[in-house]
């Protein structure tokens, strides 16, 4: 077994009847192995940066939402992570309930990969006061309203003026997060590798308003002008973080903090990516695909 891997903390909504099975599981193999567990949400409930510095490795088990919650919240413990997926899509949770036993003991023996993912920090300036800093993996969201109605969206890129944006919203993401919310507005799908951040409309009133490929490095503001006198509400990783009022400037850059995914051997983005999203109709693979 890996030393590295001494202690390992569980991340799961054991509240659950479907989670609580696979986590109890999880842990008697562990056990079995001699490596301590730790529970570090056992209710879907936060957990401190204290508590996570104690474990040399998380397992989150659930959904992709699991993974963001469990990679937000012990970001700063620099500690890696690997998602075992008892949700309907999973792209971060790529390891199924049936292949855990085998993965876990190849990842303790140090049999896998390893990815390095940005994340966003994001910060509310209002009256000359600026709130602490609040973290997404995947994306940062900017969305009308109680109203309903169409908004403009202001947007500046390192201090220079990019465009007045009508419509229901604007997400920004990451790499990891551009197969998320921004695929479903019609962002491209950046490679995990690509250091980039993408702007994607949300429901753009002017058709040719088209989300923007920007560098890591960017810093990026938003304002709103409201129509009928609304906020904005703001979410990370789809949780609410907050609400943006006019004269209010939201701003996204790249955070300090990493996160470490652990993938299995093998692991392909591409065949990730046609698992996911059913691409193509025949399980024949083109020639020359095995080189």
């Amino acid at each position: 077994m890996n030393p590295n891997f001494q202690t390992v903390g569980l991340w799961g909504d054991t509240s659950r009847d479907e989670v609580a099975g696979p986590v109890e599981a999880i842990a008697q193999h562990l056990d079995s192995h001699g490596i301590g567990t730790v529970s570090l949400a056992p209710s879907g409930d936060g957990t401190s940066t204290a508590e996570a510095a104690d474990v040399d490795l998380i397992i989150a088990i659930g959904g992709d939402g699991t993974l963001l919650r469990a990679a937000r919240s012990v970001a700063t413990a620099d500690v890696p992570l690997i998602g075992v997926n008892l949700g309907r899509l999973g792209f971060l949770t790529d390891v199924s309930r049936d292949q855990v036993p085998e993965i876990i003991d190849a990842v303790l023996a140090g049999d896998f990969i390893e990815e390095e993912r940005v994340m966003l920090e994001t910060r509310f300036s209002s009256g000359g006061k600026t709130t602490d800093r609040m973290l997404a993996l995947n994306d940062v969201a900017v969305k009308v309203g109680g109203s309903g109605h169409m908004q403009d969206f202001a947007t500046w890129v390192d201090g220079v003026y990019v465009n007045t944006h009508g419509g229901d919203g604007l997400i920004v993401a990451t790499a990891t997060g551009s197969t998320a919310y921004a695929l479903s507005c019609g962002g491209p799908i950046i490679h995990p590798n690509v250091a980039a951040l993408v702007i994607v409309p949300i429901c753009p009133h002017t058709l040719s308003d088209r989300p923007l490929v920007l560098p890591t490095e960017s810093t990026i503001e938003i304002r709103i002008q409201p129509r009928f006198d609304d906020t904005a509400h703001v979410s990370c990783d789809g949780e609410d973080t907050g609400e943006l009022g006019d004269g209010d400037t939201l701003s996204i850059r790249v955070a300090r903090e990493t996160v470490r995914l652990l993938h299995p051997h093998g692991y392909d983005y591409f065949e990730l990516l046609r698992s996911k999203l059913s691409w193509g109709h025949t399980e024949r693979a083109p020639r020359g695909s095995e080189c």
